[in-house]
């Protein structure tokens, strides 16, 4: 996906990038290659590819969900910054908290955080588990993408969001994952809203969006010693 290719995908999501927006992704862009020289932060690099499978890719959670109409938002895992970084680009509204395990991963989101002068997002080294423990109701929206099986994610993300409010899975295929998720969901007090299943522009990849909200609040314990929240491959 060409910038060009980007700015006609980005119409289709009723996106209109300011030039501004659009100077802090190349910025974001170059960073990415540089760090990822010095650690890894992702295999995909090359520009069309990063402008499609992660820039893009991040923003389609606007088919789901109308972030201008929410305050806050947790990326869990958020890994290079996807969907959180580019989230807080096109959605200044929203106060941002990036959770990742890895202090390397954090540091060089401090670094693009600086560099984009992007103000009321928050880096977070932590395990997901223990971040949770501590910040229960906190948030309108959780966002996972490409993290962990969808029952460890409810356990982690639904007690961290309001009541009434939101979490959004971004996945690829979920055909094996779908058949636990209606056992998941009675077990934590949540219900499934949406799913939104579309490809990729250009490669044709699947992709699918979970709309979950929490139907009140939840005394979830945290049984779970070992952290089973990792990126997977989309």
């Amino acid at each position: 996906m060409n910038k060009n290719e980007f700015l006609e995908a980005l119409k289709n999501l009723n996106i209109t990038p300011t030039e501004g927006q659009l100077k802090q992704l190349e910025e974001y862009y170059q960073l990415l290659v540089e760090w990822n020289e010095k650690i890894n932060l992702t295999a995909i690099t090359e520009e069309e590819q990063v402008y499609l499978k992660h820039f893009y890719d991040s923003l389609t959670v606007c088919k789901i969900i109308d972030l201008n109409n929410q305050s806050n938002l947790c990326d869990v895992g958020t890994g290079a910054g996807f969907p959180g970084i580019v989230l807080k680009i096109f959605y200044p509204n929203l106060k941002i908290t990036l959770v990742d395990s890895l202090n390397k991963r954090i540091i060089f989101l401090d670094k693009v955080i600086k560099k984009l002068n992007l103000t009321g997002i928050e880096t977070i080294h932590s395990r997901v588990e223990e971040f949770a423990k501590d910040n229960r109701e906190k948030y309108d929206v959780a966002i996972a993408r490409a993290v962990a099986p969808i029952n460890i994610l409810l356990e982690y993300c639904i007690p961290m969001i309001k009541e009434n409010k939101y979490f959004v899975s971004m996945k690829g295929d979920i055909s094996r994952e779908i058949n636990i998720l209606d056992s998941s969901l009675n077990k934590i007090s949540a219900k499934l809203i949406k799913i939104e299943e579309f490809n990729l522009p250009i490669e044709n990849s699947k992709r699918t969006l979970l709309l979950i909200s929490k139907d009140k609040k939840t005394n979830k314990k945290f049984p779970r010693k070992n952290s089973e929240i990792k990126k997977q491959p989309l």
